[in-house]
């Protein structure tokens, strides 16, 4: 969960998982963490909805933790 500034800027996010606030400082986050955005299409129950949410990096390795089929992880040569 994000919350911004009225100016814009980011001021927290909370992992919806464990509720951890993260590390944010002058609207960066400052420890890893997983922002998904998804709008569900025709095909789901969840039709014409876009669900966001934040994780904390822990909460992140335990769900994918779980899952039949790994993550394909790729290594990033460039570093911004």
């Amino acid at each position: 969960m994000r919350k911004y500034g009225k100016n814009g800027q980011l001021k927290t996010i909370v992992c919806n998982q464990c509720g951890k606030s993260l590390a944010v400082k002058d609207g960066i986050v400052r420890e890893g963490a997983v922002l998904v955005n998804h709008a569900w299409d025709y095909f789901s129950e969840k039709d014409g909805e876009v669900h966001h949410f934040d994780l904390c990096e822990s909460c992140y390795d335990e769900m994918i933790s779980q899952f039949k089929i790994p993550v394909d992880v790729e290594e990033q040569t460039e570093l911004i």
